[in-house]
């Protein structure tokens, strides 16, 4: 399950903002760093349970995220450096956003922790892949689309159905999800790298 096979069908309707971004000068890493903004704000909000803000800032970092690399494939300008640095935004991005919904108290901290390794670890392995030579890999049950999408569809819902299940709320489900789909997300990309460097 990945959002990113759909960015062919939704590029027609960013095109526009990526003309704009580029006719007032916002260069992909303005944007980037703006992401990295965005998704501090997020987890200071989450951590203050302000949810409907967090939420909002959440869908920024989203923007943000996809305007970057689609800003710079439109100027010709995709650079290591910028690779680099939207990878790095990208894992604080998700450190701050998820550590700031455990810290909260919303999600006990066992299962913020499970969540927290579960996507590192899984996109860490993504990344290492192309270090040993294999190639980046980016195979798994849920990418970052996915993620950002699935905090603010259940944001919003938890806002309006404050319900618990089994002692977990809307969002501690998300992030049990999130641990467990991440782990063995962790496991398919180590073992898929390991057979291509037999």
């Amino acid at each position: 399950m990945t959002l990113d096979q759909f960015r062919p069908h939704v590029k027609v309707y960013f095109d526009p903002l990526v003309r704009f971004a580029i006719r007032c000068r916002i260069t992909p890493n303005v944007l980037t760093i703006a992401a990295l903004i965005a998704s501090a704000v997020a987890g200071i909000l989450f951590y203050f349970r302000l949810e409907l803000w967090a939420v909002l800032a959440v869908a920024i970092n989203a923007f943000c995220d996809a305007m970057d690399g689609a800003v710079a494939r439109e100027m010709k300008n995709q650079s290591l450096r910028g690779d680099f640095l939207d990878h790095a935004v990208d894992r604080y991005a998700d450190i701050f956003i998820i550590t700031g919904i455990f810290a909260s108290g919303l999600v006990p901290w066992p299962i913020g922790v499970l969540a927290l390794t579960g996507v590192l670890m899984s996109s860490y392995l993504g990344t290492q892949a192309q270090a040993v030579g294999v190639g980046r890999v980016y195979a798994g049950l849920l990418g970052r689309a996915d993620r950002l999408v699935l905090i603010m569809v259940v944001g919003i819902t938890f806002i309006v159905f404050p319900m618990t299940i089994y002692g977990l709320n809307l969002l501690g489900w998300l992030l049990l999800l999130f641990g467990v789909f991440g782990h063995v997300t962790a496991f398919q990309r180590f073992a898929y790298v390991w057979r291509k460097m037999e």
